[in-house]
């Protein structure tokens, strides 16, 4: 597979945009963790989500678009999963975020 200049600024922004969601969730507040942190959280987010929709064939219709809705829901809910498993090693590791 050929990474393309375009696909990368595709996932800074789905991964910009999932990131400051969930982050908006969590913290209850418009910034969520801040730019830089809300965008690694979003990328490691759509990585884990998007395995996990491919995985289970999950919304397999809504590829059609560019930035697809698959694309934004599966780095939304990646998201909060990436954030909850570092909320428990935090929590039952005594590790610092």
């Amino acid at each position: 597979m050929v990474v393309t200049w375009a696909q990368i600024v595709v996932w800074l922004i789905v991964g910009l945009i999932g990131g400051t969601l969930a982050g908006v969730v969590v913290r209850w507040q418009r910034e969520g963790f801040g730019w830089w942190t809300n965008l690694g959280i979003g990328l490691v987010g759509a990585l884990v989500g998007g395995l996990i929709f491919r995985l289970f064939n999950i919304l397999p219709g809504l590829d059609a678009i560019s930035i697809s809705m698959r694309d934004l829901a599966s780095a939304v809910i990646g998201s909060f999963l990436f954030l909850i498993a570092l909320w428990a090693w935090h929590k039952y590791s005594g590790g610092a975020l």
